[in-house]
């Protein structure tokens, strides 16, 4: 189905992108208005705080609950900034709309949830608004858009997108891995949804968030979510992932934003080249799958087994590093290889099961 969107229409300037900043967790009042007056002095204009914290493991800070709403109501008052937090259950829905909560996200582990998330969009029913959904925990972008939608179903039509990575069990440089394909090819299906990163949540480290948040600009993103706390050493949760109010503001005062609406006229000969280019790769590619149906009529007749394990190995190392050397990422080399591969199994086990 498609999606009936309404323009979310969140505050910015001219010179960055729309940014919701504020610490993980509202721990006191203290740390509260500290943090959001700091940031508000920065030219902020969107105060978010976890009022509502699901930990990994029991035992950690879940949040102050009902009673920190109170101080986003005196964030609003005294800041002016519309106050954003993420909502779980449908209590939580009804809590935050009792405080004047401006703006509501869904959280990865409940928007992989579909159970979970009809009950959001039950509660949402009637509701304006907005409301941005995170990513799924999991690499699906169909839940991901399913998520969307239910909750789009339910009349609420200012809807965005986070996206905050996807949780990895090797985990190397990030907390959670970008694979900034899945939101790309999410705007290639709903181009009208804005679609916002979570650096924070990505890195897992302050020091990613500059060169995360960078690479979100480049990549065509419409704003930013971050996490700021006024001394994020003592942050009761996620304190890594944290950077102060100064810190955020020399983070943004770096970005370079790209403006989509400049004409492309200049690389248009560029563009043709590679479509051409495409071509031939297709048909190469086209070429070698006949060669490959050749193989597996020939391992039909001889009664031999499609996967062949060490021609398979030699094909990925021989590769990489012929990749390597071209200048390519030796892993991304192997990954492309992998899907020809699967492809050439594919049409071998056909040609062998006639």
């Amino acid at each position: 189905m498609e999606l009936e969107l309404e323009p979310l229409r969140l505050p910015s300037d001219n010179e960055r992108p729309f940014v919701i900043a504020g610490p993980c967790s509202a721990e006191t009042e203290e740390q509260v208005m500290t943090t959001a007056k700091e940031l508000a002095s920065y030219g902020c204009h969107m105060f978010r705080a976890g009022i509502w914290k699901p930990r990994t493991k029991p035992g950690g800070f879940e949040g102050n609950g009902e009673k920190a709403l109170p101080w986003m109501q005196q964030v609003k008052r005294e800041t002016k900034m519309k106050v954003a937090t993420e909502v779980a259950t449908p209590e939580h829905v009804e809590l935050a709309m009792k405080y004047d909560v401006d703006i509501l996200w869904v959280g990865a582990r409940t928007s992989a949830n579909p159970f979970a998330m009809q009950a959001l969009a039950d509660a949402m029913k009637g509701l304006d608004v907005p409301v941005l959904v995170k990513n799924p925990v999991n690499p699906d972008l169909e839940l991901w858009i399913g998520a969307l939608e239910r909750i789009n179903q339910a009349g609420v039509k200012r809807l965005g997108a986070i996206h905050r990575g996807f949780s990895s069990y090797d985990k190397k440089i990030y907390r959670n891995l970008p694979m900034w394909q899945i939101p790309i090819e999410l705007h290639r299906r709903i181009p009208e949804l804005p679609i916002i990163n979570d650096p924070s949540h990505i890195g897992g480290r302050r020091e990613l968030i500059a060169p995360l948040c960078q690479q979100a600009m480049d990549l065509g993103f419409e704003g930013l979510i971050v996490e700021s706390h006024c001394d994020p050493d003592k942050a009761w949760s996620d304190a890594k992932q944290q950077v102060t109010p100064d810190v955020l503001d020399y983070i943004l005062s770096l970005l370079v934003v790209r403006d989509e609406t400049v004409t492309t006229e200049g690389i248009s000969q560029l563009r043709k080249q590679i479509d051409e280019l495409d071509n031939q790769l297709m048909d190469l590619l086209a070429k070698r799958m006949r060669v490959c149906r050749e193989i597996g009529q020939y391992k039909k007749e001889h009664n031999m087994t499609v996967l062949q394990t060490a021609r398979y190995n030699e094909i990925l190392e021989k590769r990489g590093a012929q990749g390597a050397l071209c200048g390519m990422d030796a892993h991304f080399v192997a990954k492309v290889f992998e899907g020809i591969h699967e492809e050439s199994v594919r049409q071998q086990v056909e040609i062998i099961n006639k």
